[in-house]
């Protein structure tokens, strides 16, 4: 069994923590310099990774590639297939004429871009990452945004940007579940405690998207609209994860502030209406159409509503997986923990993890799980299967359908499988435990430097709930040791790790594809997201150390009744 080393550089930590960051600055290097293609930056990451695990951490080389190819499994399953089911809904959409029905709906409620950008980026794409998370709200709202006109960059940058505020809550809550199974923390004391932090966050975000979009100037003229909505979903953040828990936190906000936006969108119009400079004119006013045309053009994303809600509830994924736990062949090695979890023969448990990554020495499990009928893709599969059905699509034009979003997503699934194979390498050679551990022997500074490592995570994974799952434990082992409270120093790791999702590569593949975005615009992107995602990791880690050592009372003390 092979044993982790966090400091193999000369026994030194510091020059072991540069060693293990190679893999981040050749990323960075190839998408903010070079202006490569994402799949090839997520190759060459991959590739200067493995040199890394190989040369300086002397992992073996069968562990290594093992690691690698769960990774490239996991971004596959699940993450590019609920992408591509997303992806696939929307093509029936367009294919069957039913969009344009909805564009013709979206702009009766208004054509300033400036409030569909909000209605449909924040409001309704949060909903979708509270129900299904993943790729799906960056895929979902980014391919609605250009459908109703707006350029392929303007829609990808802005639902990047949107998908923060919601992401700690997201997949029915499971980022501050993960969260709370791994660090041993009373999951409601976390729950209330991110809840807190990220609601200062959302409340800024929708005014903060408006500004990006268009100026100071621009955003006053609606900023009615702007509190009404900002305002109405981070209360109800607030107050759902402090008194009822994480699972229902993003349903109940994004709901009331959808609800508070066709209201606000009704009955106030702002002075002028915004179009962006690529634009094509408006010719025409928005078609009105009646109530059966309007369920039937909304129905697929009714249906995906109902299927991925459904889905989510305990008892019917339960069932569901041990359905599926049956047909699995026998000589698969079997988990004992998870239910339709399969060991990765030749890495699990052939690991050791040691202190203070973990509280005892214990081997790292690696256990995919397969749990293909009960996962949020596969609803979202389903959902577009019943809506072909009733929107009358042949098999054929469905078959077309399917081949086109293949082709569509291709050099997508293929950087989302480069990056999460990166990502598990570095989990499984121990190089994120030694950057994660370099930046925690900053003392007094941790607070901030907590958001730093929640924020890489993030970026490295993809997912809030993978970063909980890496950094979660290491956060309270430091902060037991420096005298912080853990409560704290864990919830902000989810807290702050959101804003490292609008530069992970996974999200930026999903954005671009949804959006049918150049591929040589992909570094473009990266470029415009990362100085909001830095300014909004530095504000959160300035709002860390203000509660650690000037507002500890903001901190949550018992599980609130």
């Amino acid at each position: 069994m092979w044993q982790h080393n966090y400091q193999p550089v000369a026994g030194s930590l510091g020059l072991s923590a540069l060693c293990a960051a190679v893999p981040i600055l050749v990323l960075f290097y190839m998408l903010g310099v070079l202006r490569k293609p994402t799949w090839m930056a997520a190759a060459t990451a991959l590739g200067s990774a493995l040199l890394v695990a190989l040369l300086a951490y002397r992992m073996p080389f069968s562990l290594a590639l093992m690691s690698s190819l769960y990774g490239a499994a996991f971004g596959i399953f699940p993450i590019a297939w609920i992408v591509f089911a997303s992806i696939l809904l929307y093509r029936l959409a367009v294919d069957t004429g039913k969009f344009e029905i909805i564009k013709d709906s979206v702009g009766g409620l208004t054509n300033d871009r400036r409030l569909q950008a909000m209605f449909i980026a924040f409001s309704f794409g949060a909903f979708i990452e509270g129900a299904a998370g993943f790729g799906a709200p960056v895929a979902v709202s980014g391919a609605m945004l250009a459908g109703l006109g707006f350029s392929p960059f303007y829609a990808a940058g802005i639902c990047l940007m949107a998908n923060t505020a919601p992401v700690a809550f997201g997949s029915i809550g499971i980022p501050v579940t993960t969260l709370a199974n791994i660090t041993g923390l009373p999951v409601l004391q976390l729950s209330a405690m991110v809840g807190r932090l990220c609601a200062m966050v959302s409340v800024i975000i929708p005014g903060y998207l408006i500004i990006v979009m268009s100026g100071w100037r621009k955003a006053l003229e609606v900023l009615p609209a702007i509190i009404a909505c900002g305002v109405s979903f981070a209360a109800a953040q607030f107050y759902v994860s402090n008194y009822m828990g994480p699972e229902l936190t993003d349903i109940i906000s994004s709901l009331t502030c959808i609800i508070v936006m066709v209201f606000v969108l009704k009955f106030w119009k702002p002075p002028s209406i915004l179009r962006l400079a690529d634009d094509k004119p408006i010719t025409a006013a928005p078609r009105h159409h009646s109530a059966r045309e309007l369920f039937t053009a909304w129905l697929p994303y009714i249906m995906l509503v109902v299927f991925v809600l459904l889905w989510g509830k305990p008892e019917i994924k339960s069932a569901i997986n041990k359905f599926t736990n049956s047909l699995l062949p026998d000589f698969l090695p079997r988990s004992a923990t998870v239910l339709n979890g399969i060991k990765v023969p030749g890495l699990d448990g052939m690991i050791t993890r040691v202190p203070p990554v973990t509280k005892v020495a214990a081997p790292y499990a690696a256990v995919f799980e397969f749990n293909w009928l009960s996962a949020s893709g596969t609803a979202c599969f389903l959902a577009a299967i019943v809506t072909s059905f009733f929107l009358g699509v042949k098999p054929r034009q469905f078959a077309e359908a399917y081949k086109g979003t293949f082709r569509q997503l291709s050099k997508s699934m293929l950087t989302i499988a480069c990056m999460l194979a990166l990502a598990y390498l570095m989990n499984y050679s121990g190089m994120t435990s030694t950057l994660g551990l370099a930046l925690a022997t900053t003392g007094s500074a941790f607070p901030f430097f907590s958001a730093v490592l929640g924020w890489l995570g993030v970026f490295l994974t993809g997912s809030d709930t993978s970063a909980n799952a890496l950094f979660g434990n290491l956060q309270v082992v430091t902060a037991n040791a420096i005298g912080l409270n853990p409560i704290l120093m864990a919830s902000v790791n989810s807290a702050a790790g959101v804003m490292g999702k609008m530069i992970s590569l996974q999200s930026i593949a999903v954005a671009v594809a949804a959006t049918g975005m150049a591929a040589s615009d992909e570094s473009k992107l990266f470029r415009f997201t990362i100085k909001h995602s830095i300014g909004l990791m530095i504000a959160m880690g300035i709002i860390s150390m203000l509660i650690a050592y000037v507002f500890p009372g903001y901190v949550p003390v018992a599980v609130p009744k």
